[in-house]
């Protein structure tokens, strides 16, 4: 049995990773952590098993409550510090957290080697979204030119979205022929933002959840990969997934591909 405690455990995300966990016979569900509805017992809001007050002192609930891994759902502003925070205290982090940079990362893999405490981190945890940038990556070979159109609610606070950046960088790692798209603008920044040569371009609006189209274009054809998130539900699958995998993974893991052997 894996002991849990979900950063943000009190959020959209978070209420989903608690019920996926409290769901799941290998995984209990033994602490949530956040900064806003501190006090609120989440067993009744959510019909959980156990008793599970939200607190806001990480530490403390690490200390207190002895979980062998933590889930952070929360923001790119507090992600950093609740997982040095967890790997000081040797606990295992799996984190779907967006804003992470490549100094973190290398930060990360740094704390988990001192610590050894190990680490994975996912753009995004949907199956789809994954496969949507192994098939990109397998496009690439083939198509001169890309660009990538995200879409999401207007509460995310990044853009361009981890799973954007995740899929520029796979996808340009990938080209045999970088041709740059297309430039000129009557209106500075209307072409979007460029990665690695890839144009970007992100969308935030009310009423959307979370979509992502990647374009390629070639001599007289043009090919489209889309992903689209239903429901929150598709993205439990990979976080219990990596609940599971992360004390058997030494160091720092990026990406959920590794898990699924893509």
């Amino acid at each position: 049995m894996i002991r849990v405690v979900v950063a943000g455990g009190a959020g959209k995300m978070g209420r989903e990773v608690c019920q996926a966990v409290d769901k799941d016979p290998d995984l209990e569900l033994v602490g949530a952590v956040g900064r806003q509805s501190v006090g609120i017992d989440l067993a009744k809001l959510l019909h959980l098993k156990n008793d599970i007050v939200v607190v806001e002192d990480l530490e403390r609930s690490l200390q207190e409550n002895r979980p062998q891994v933590m889930v952070d759902f929360t923001n790119p502003a507090s992600v950093m510090d609740n997982i040095r925070c967890a790997l000081r205290n040797k606990v295992h982090v799996v984190v779907g957290t967006t804003g992470i940079r490549d100094k973190n990362l290398r930060e990360i893999e740094s704390l988990t080697r001192e610590r050894q405490a190990n680490a994975i981190i996912a753009p995004n945890f949907a199956i789809g979204a994954v496969l949507l940038i192994k098939l990109s990556e397998l496009t690439a070979e083939h198509f001169p030119q890309v660009e990538i159109i995200e879409q999401h609610h207007d509460k995310k606070v990044d853009a361009p979205s981890g799973t954007a950046l995740k899929t520029a960088t796979s996808i340009a790692a990938k080209r045999k022929t970088k041709t740059p798209p297309p430039m000129g603008e009557t209106v500075r920044g209307v072409r979007g933002g460029t990665v690695e040569g890839i144009q970007i371009h992100s969308v935030r609006l009310a009423g959307l959840s979370a979509h992502q189209e990647v374009i390629f274009g070639g001599p007289g054809q043009t090919l489209k990969i889309r992903h689209d998130v239903l429901d929150r539900s598709c993205y439990m699958p990979g976080v219990v997934l990596s609940i599971k995998q992360v004390p058997k993974r030494s160091g720092l893991t990026f990406g959920l591909d590794k898990l699924l052997n893509l």
